[in-house]
């Protein structure tokens, strides 16, 4: 897992705007439930956030960082994976959950089906007067999220859109990846890895890199030079800089595709 059950994620700055948050269950299209945590500013200036979680879904730090969205002026909703393996409950899920190899039938009980329609409905709730009545939303994913987010830039979400950090952009368990989907993924893309992560090697960022600038897609990939897999938080005090450059670029992306469509 990227995180452990104590992370949060690291502070940006002072609040712009009061906040209401509120857990809530989405119903997707197949009728399962899909637990979810939404932050509403109370002055939004911003497009709508669909945070994608690692693998061990929905957790502490996912509820912090909506609430720090939100703070910035963006409506934010995280979802979680494993409401049909795991229940909904997540919260009362063990602190080691999201843990190989133990993690692993969960992960297997995931399908691209259900996926898509966790994340239908939780862009159908950022869309709607009770999410924010987001005209446009991003996703913005960690780990294996960031791999989702990366293929939610596909056509059929809709997004104005799509950051992921340390997402795994490669083929994996024979399943196509954002670099064998690149000409699928039609919204802007914002790539941030980490220079030291044993899992994505520089070779594999290189080539989403020119996997995407050969379909043509606008993209920007980083890569934060010295960083380990999960620098992202708030107790990484050796890379306070980088997270601080993170939060610049997250939220300049944000606002410059507030005003897309759908």
């Amino acid at each position: 897992m990227c995180y452990e059950a104590d992370a949060i994620p690291p502070f940006y700055g002072p609040a712009l705007t009061t906040t209401t948050s509120a857990g809530l269950l989405l119903t997707a299209s197949d009728g399962a439930s899909c637990a979810a945590y939404l932050s509403l500013p109370a002055e939004p200036s911003g497009p709508g956030v669909l945070v994608l979680p690692d693998n061990r879904g929905l957790s502490r730090f996912y509820e912090e960082l909506t609430r720090r969205l939100a703070e910035q002026g963006l409506p934010a909703l995280a979802v979680d994976y494993f409401g049909r393996s795991a229940g909904t409950d997540y919260r009362a899920r063990p602190a080691d959950f999201g843990a190989l190899p133990r993690h692993m039938t969960h992960l297997r009980a995931l399908t691209r089906e259900a996926l898509s329609a966790d994340f239908d409905a939780a862009l159908a709730h950022l869309r709607s007067p009770a999410g924010g009545a987001c005209r446009a939303v991003i996703s913005l994913g960690f780990c294996m999220g960031g791999r989702f987010a990366f293929t939610a830039a596909h056509r059929r979400f809709a997004l104005a859109g799509a950051i992921g950090l340390y997402g795994f952009p490669d083929a994996l368990n024979g399943a196509p990846g954002p670099i064998q989907l690149a000409r699928e993924l039609t919204a802007p893309i914002l790539g941030l890895f980490a220079g030291q992560d044993e899992g994505i090697p520089a070779s594999m960022v290189a080539a989403f890199d020119e996997a995407l600038a050969a379909a043509g897609n606008a993209h920007e990939i980083v890569t934060y030079p010295g960083t380990t897999h999960g620098f992202f938080e708030a107790d990484a005090l050796a890379f306070q800089e980088e997270c601080a450059d993170v939060w610049r670029r997250v939220l300049d992306f944000a606002h410059r595709h507030r005003d897309a469509e759908a």
